[in-house]
């Protein structure tokens, strides 16, 4: 089961998420659900599909009722392999 503790660890497709903080500052904003997820990218549904590079942008992503901010820096690595990754409690 997903929780805030061990999100970094399972499938984030499908939830819903916002750009909280990003290097390119017009990214900022952009809220929808996460339809893709590749090594370095999210594709969030907004009305159209946005490409976001996950290093240097943070998230709000609602999970249970609740909102999490992820560090994108965390989740660069492909879907399948983070959840082999050794994490640091973040």
């Amino acid at each position: 089961m997903r929780s805030e503790r061990n999100i970094l660890r399972h499938e984030i497709i499908g939830l819903q998420c916002e750009v909280v903080n990003a290097k390119n500052k017009s990214l900022v904003g952009i809220r929808g659900r996460i339809v893709d997820e590749t090594m370095k990218t999210l594709v969030i549904d907004e009305n159209k599909r946005k490409r976001i590079a996950k290093q240097g942008t943070r998230f709000q992503i609602a999970l249970g009722g609740k909102r999490l901010i992820i560090n994108g820096d965390l989740l660069v690595a492909r879907p399948e392999d983070r959840i082999k990754k050794k994490l640091k409690k973040w």
